[in-house]
């Protein structure tokens, strides 16, 4: 491992397959797993772009006597191949991701369905993770499928956190917000969850739909009006009037519900700084919470960085610094005949990173979404070298042009410079890492 300490993209790349290693299911469920109950079913049900191997680490640690049945829905290529020997008990089919579709409808009435005739002598597990908003879509009456995707997409492109878009979808959907624990009552319910967002807040994870919601329906329409997307007349009153507000804390229905976080945004940073001071590195974690436009934060990161670089930071350098959290992209509107952008948030804040650190000395970084795809390309992210600018410009790549139509994609390709994984199997959302090497010796003075 010496070898990464001279390697400056292989460490980086090093630091996050072990920050994605910490988040994979199998090393994480079996402490928080209940006892199968006695003289009732258990019924598994989730959506994530976890959810294909929780289904599966599920699978492998459930004692081998006791029933067990169910459904998980996944992003399309994210169900993991399924280890020798071991039998299917939860059926997983797969979805559209981040704009919902018709698979993912038909996968979120099933799961309503099989929890018709429950007791309270069942038990439900619930499989959650990120990407679940979309992948169990079930509009409100009023709402078609139709609607309900042209509203992903203008959440998705109007640069509004995680939290505010999720607040929408919980009040726009039948499953999300709490509801879907809600119709597994009276059974008791376990939620097993892999955080991908800010903060790990369980009610904001794939909107939450086995957990108590106290955003209101007043709140989702504050965040409709100020992005400008318009609803159906009958929706828009139905959130005027109450009538689509979520189940709230205290609600009966939800008195057997319980959550269990099995990995988070936080676990991974720590194991990859954790991995670098293995290597004899300074590490430093800076926050799993980091929200923002991406670009804007890739270049506070390079400030940070450039700062660390010439020896005017609390950070001592030689070191690595990490972060994590969900950024934000505002699609910028294009201009006729120009072609749509490719690419997401962690490409989106390599560009703004190396455009802030215009080829600063002894720095490197790397950002990728810990799920293995940024946005909707194929690949996790993208890095950026001291000679990046250098390299784009005698390719006749200009950043400046391609942050204006925020295409990544078309700017990290061409220099072989994108981070490519395939799906990881699970998701604990942004994870980005920077390398200084040991600021430069001034010249000696002349005697």
């Amino acid at each position: 491992m010496d070898s990464l300490t001279q390697d400056p993209q292989a460490l980086l790349r090093h630091l996050f397959d072990v920050a994605v290693q910490r988040a994979m299911p199998q090393h994480n469920m079996a402490a928080h797993l209940p006892e199968p109950p006695t003289g009732g079913r258990t019924l598994v049900l989730g959506a994530g772009k976890a959810a294909g191997a929780m289904a599966q680490a599920l699978e492998s640690l459930w004692p081998a006597g006791a029933p067990l049945s169910g459904l998980v829905v996944t992003r399309y290529g994210h169900t993991p191949p399924r280890p020798a020997g071991l039998a299917q008990r939860i059926e997983v089919v797969e979805a559209a991701h981040p704009v919902p579709d018709a698979a993912g409808l038909l996968a979120a009435q099933r799961m309503l369905a099989l929890t018709q005739g429950l007791t309270a002598r069942d038990l439900v597990i619930c499989l959650i993770s990120g990407g679940g908003s979309a992948l169990l879509t079930l509009p409100c009456d009023g709402l078609s499928l139709e609607d309900k995707q042209r509203i992903n997409r203008a959440l998705l492109e109007s640069g509004a956190g995680i939290t505010e878009m999720n607040t929408v979808r919980k009040h726009l959907s039948i499953i999300k917000g709490g509801r879907l624990a809600a119709a597994c009552a009276p059974a008791r319910v376990v939620t097993l969850t892999i955080s991908d967002v800010p903060g790990d807040d369980v009610s904001v994870i794939a909107s939450g739909p086995t957990v108590a919601d106290s955003s209101t329906c007043a709140d989702a329409l504050e965040i409709l009006q100020r992005c400008r997307i318009a609803l159906p007349a009958a929706v828009e009153a139905g959130l005027h009037s109450g009538a689509l507000e979520t189940p709230k804390p205290g609600d009966p229905r939800l008195a057997r519900c319980e959550t269990h976080l099995i990995a988070t945004p936080q676990q991974s940073l720590e194991a990859a700084a954790a991995a670098a001071r293995a290597l004899g590195l300074r590490a430093y974690v800076l926050s799993d919470e980091i929200e923002g436009e991406s670009r804007e934060v890739g270049k506070v990161h390079a400030a940070l960085a450039r700062s660390t670089a010439g020896g005017r930071s609390a950070l001592e350098a030689p070191c690595v610094i990490l972060s994590g959290g969900e950024t934000t992209v505002t699609v910028r509107p294009r201009e006729a005949g120009q072609a749509k952008g490719r690419g997401g948030r962690a490409g989106e804040f390599c560009m703004g990173l190396a455009q802030g650190l215009a080829g600063t000395p002894g720095v490197w970084g790397l950002a990728a979404d810990t799920d293995g795809i940024d946005g909707v390309e194929d690949n996790a992210g993208a890095r950026v070298s001291p000679d990046t600018l250098a390299r784009a410009r005698a390719l006749g790549l200009k950043l400046a042009d391609h942050l204006d139509r925020n295409d990544a994609v078309g700017f990290f390709e061409p220099l072989g410079d994108l981070v490519l994984t395939g799906p990881t199997h699970t998701n604990v959302n942004d994870f980005r890492a920077l390398w200084i090497a040991a600021p430069a010796k001034p010249p000696a003075a002349l005697p």
